[in-house]
């Protein structure tokens, strides 16, 4: 039976309905959620209403269309926590002191304060050094109507608001969206053995990767994952990360999450996963290649650098999307870091998150995110945030069939870069193999997430052949090395990678 660590967008059931209607006004849907003024305090599910049918008839949602009532009222629900991005248009960063942006921030600073009556202190919950994003306090009405009168803020977003789950379903966001600690014993048709005993995944040899292992393993090269941290109970993603053929290279792990319900706690919980998420992504990238039957990575000799950054795959949090957001700014300040893996997200996108992958971006990093997991009856589904992103490489999982069939939980569309053979289409739907949670454990993973952590390592061993080239030139490999070439399918871009090619 297959486990697919459902990896992105697990809501469980993202909508009670797929219809797509025209969309109603905010009038329309005020008069049948019984609304009785403008400053009236919405509810939960009134917010979530609204953003049911954004979702459901443009695919997307953005608080920037939203009325002040409706804007506001998240942002009370969501702990009066205002997310401000400042700046022109596309002014995402800065890398030296720019006088005219401290001008900006400190007339915003001022006008909320002045607005809600309160001192700096109690204004200001967060001033990012480096991204142009500032997070407030806000209470009342007024001040989110003055604020979008002004033509020098890029998005106000209510980043406390965590309570979105689909109307009228009965199932919430969990904290465990995506996790899964539990091993899973293998079926000897779902690997092979290698030298000197590493088991290699069915699902490298629709890619090639052993081939391409002939010419490059990854080595010297290094690979930034954003996810749920690593298991402290697998020693092959610790101090036994070099062991056999894996040797001199390395693993760094970090943290930035904050584990507590409470806005204002600054204590990070440390690189430690708790979920599972991270590790099946982590040995799917750079797991060893050894002598203890242990399933091997795609770039067994990558150094990896993992933070913590986020509690699960959902990015529904104040404090997940602070810890991201933080993580891509610190692997972006690393000069050793070439990639960076993302196998989370949300359904739609988060400003502070968007100005992080931008900043990464600027630094040279190639980026890739999933295309989107979750139950088969929401594929519908575009792309979600951050891989429906242009600086990001998006990436999806399909079966074995040969047809390009969509893997029973993946999401696809026009953003799509590359597909991933990750889930067979019989032999009761297994996936990819990886270690698991605890030392001595194996598992299965599918879904979009092992899709991109597997591409992730593909383009290591690219770059670990090509040490000099540049992001476009190893990006460009990976397009050359697919199948579509030149090509692009609306759905299912380039197509699947062929490891071997790409190493040539």
């Amino acid at each position: 039976m297959k486990k697919i660590i459902s990896g992105i967008f697990a809501v469980a059931v993202l909508f009670s309905s797929c219809s797509r209607d025209t969309l109603e006004t905010e009038d329309d849907l005020s008069t049948d959620l019984k609304v009785e003024s403008t400053k009236d305090l919405l509810t939960i599910p009134q917010i979530n209403a609204i953003i049911d049918r954004y979702l459901q008839t443009t695919g997307d949602f953005n608080w920037s269309d939203v009325s002040d009532q409706v804007l506001w009222s998240a942002t009370v629900h969501g702990d009066h926590i205002l997310t401000i991005g400042y700046g022109a248009s596309g002014e995402s960063f800065r890398t030296e002191n720019n006088r005219r942006l401290e001008t900006v921030k400190g007339d915003i600073i001022f006008d909320v304060m002045t607005s809600e009556g309160v001192s700096l202190k109690e204004a200001l919950l967060e001033d990012d050094p480096i991204l142009n994003v500032i997070d407030l306090e806000v209470k009342n009405i007024e001040t989110i109507s003055a604020l979008r009168g002004r033509s020098n803020i890029r998005y106000l977003e209510p980043n406390g608001y965590s309570f979105y789950a689909p109307t009228n379903s009965n199932i919430q966001n969990r904290s465990s969206s995506g996790c899964d600690k539990s091993g899973e014993i293998l079926n000897t048709n779902d690997y092979r053995t290698i030298a000197p005993n590493s088991l290699i995944s069915w699902t490298y040899d629709q890619h090639n990767i052993e081939q391409a292992w002939s010419h490059s393993t990854g080595a010297d090269v290094t690979v930034g994952l954003i996810d749920t941290g690593i298991s402290p109970n697998q020693p092959f993603l610790g101090s036994n990360f070099n062991d056999g053929h894996s040797s001199g290279r390395t693993i760094q792990k970090y943290g930035t999450f904050i584990d507590s319900s409470w806005w204002w706690s600054s204590t990070t919980d440390g690189p430690n996963d708790k979920c599972g998420h991270g590790t099946s992504m982590a040995s799917t990238i750079a797991s060893p290649r050894n002598n203890n039957f242990m399933p091997v990575g795609v770039a067994y000799n990558c150094n990896l650098v993992s933070y913590r950054a986020t509690e699960d795959v959902l990015l529904n949090d104040y404090h997940e999307r602070k810890g991201v957001k933080n993580a891509l700014v610190a692997l972006g300040n690393r000069s050793d870091v070439k990639i960076i893996s993302m196998s989370i997200g949300y359904p739609w996108s988060i400003g502070n998150v968007k100005d992080g992958i931008r900043y990464a971006y600027s630094r040279g990093k190639l980026i890739f995110a999933a295309g989107g997991t979750s139950l088969d009856f929401t594929n519908w589904y575009p792309v979600i945030f951050p891989a429906s992103m242009s600086e990001t490489i998006a990436v999806t999982g399909i079966t074995d069939n040969g047809n390009y069939q969509q893997c029973d939980t993946c999401h696809d569309g026009s953003e799509i870069e590359f597909t991933i053979v990750m889930q067979r289409d019989s032999n009761n739907n297994r996936t990819g193999t990886t270690l698991g949670f605890y030392n001595g454990d194996t598992d299965y993973v599918g879904g979009s997430s092992v899709a991109t952590a597997t591409t992730a390592g593909i383009a290591a061993l690219v770059w670990a052949k090509y040490p000099n080239w540049s992001r476009s030139q190893v990006l460009n490999r990976l397009r050359q090395s697919s199948e579509f070439y030149p090509n692009r399918d609306g759905n299912k871009g380039y197509g699947n990678i062929n490891a071997l090619e790409a190493v040539q």
